[in-house]
Order: structure tokens, then C-alpha cells, then sequence
């Protein structure tokens, strides 16, 4: 997806592309909770900021537990709470490929983070980070997994990922 529009992007047009400034992978375990969270968090706050033409947004998870399924319905109601509609998304697995395509890996947790970098070339190593690390002020630096928890755990998630979204655009130089 490209903002809304239906947008198939092959890797040659990810990788090639001049038109997209910055493309943003958000990562956690099983990709229906934290990381499709934080895709619609960042895509909405890019595109109320119209900044829409200068990203790519995606999202995955480093296992496989839920691949083909739609973000976990407490993930989407909590978001959609807020004006954010995260239903259309798709849980997908990290692939070897996204290490080139993408220029941030933004995962939610150091589990996760560790994982990616035992999986990735070492030439890539520099595009992992915590997306948390962009959180100003912000005294978590893993973003907990809501999963197993209660409703106020989605709310939660929801705040640190605003959070860090906004340091992100900041340190990205283009609000």
C-alpha cells in the first residue's frame, strides 16, 4: 500500500526508486500486534503531516506464527480508537531481501533486534535499530507486547509508538 492507493512494488522499484525518500520497516515477533500498530501509527502521522510522498511504509515480524493474518482485533480497535485503521494489513515474515530494500528496520524489542541482526549481512547492521530510540524522553526502551495482556496494554503501546514516531520525523529533518 502506498497511503490508501494500491501500489504493487516490486524490488527493483523499491530499490531503484528516487521517488521514495525514506523506507521505513517496522518489525516484532509475530507482525498483528506492535509492528502493524506502529505502521499506522507512523503512516498516519506522515500523512497528516503531508509528508506522504517521502516514505514507504511497511511492517513484518520475524516469526511466522501469523503470517497471511490481519492485525490482532484489540491492535485494530485500540488504533481505530484513535482515527487509525490498521484492518487492511496483512502479517507478513521478514525476508532476506528487506535488509537492502529498506533503509530503517525499526523493531520493537531487543529479542527481535537481536534476532534481525543474527540474520543480517553485516553491511546492513546499521539500518537495526529500537524504534523506541527515537522517543524523546521516553524512559522504556522496548515497546511491550500487548498480546497477552489487557486493553490498557494496546493504549500503551499506541503512546510510545506516537512517541517515537514524532522523534523520527524529527531526526528524519522533514517536518
Amino acid at each position: 500500500m502506498w497511503f490508501g492507493q494500491s501500489l504493487v512494488l516490486t524490488d527493483n522499484m523499491l530499490e531503484n526508486s528516487t521517488d521514495l525518500k525514506h523506507k521505513i520497516l517496522f518489525v516484532c515477533m509475530g507482525n498483528i500486534c506492535r509492528s502493524p500498530s506502529a505502521e499506522g501509527v507512523f503512516r498516519n502521522m506522515v500523512k497528516e503531516h503531508n509528508l506522504s510522498q517521502f516514505f514507504y511504509i511497511d511492517s513484518c515480524g520475524t516469526h511466522d506464527y501469523h503470517t497471511g493474518q490481519s492485525p490482532d482485533l484489540r491492535s485494530q480497535h485500540a488504533a481505530m480508537r484513535r482515527g487509525i485503521d490498521i484492518s487492511q494489513q496483512t502479517a507478513r515474515t521478514i525476508e532476506q531481501n528487506d535488509f537492502n530494500r529498506f533503509d530503517y528496520i525499526l523493531v520493537m524489542d531487543n529479542h527481535n533486534r537481536s534476532f534481525l541482526q543474527s540474520m543480517a549481512d553485516e553491511v546492513y547492521l546499521n539500518k537495526i535499530h529500537l524504534f523506541l530510540e527515537y522517543a524523546e524522553n521516553c524512559k522504556l526502551i522496548e515497546v511491550p507486547d500487548p498480546y497477552f495482556g489487557g486493553e490498557e496494554g494496546f493504549e500503551i503501546v499506541l503512546d510510545l509508538l506516537q512517541q517515537a514516531s514524532i522523534g523520527l520525523i524529527k531526526h528524519l529533518q522533514i517536518s
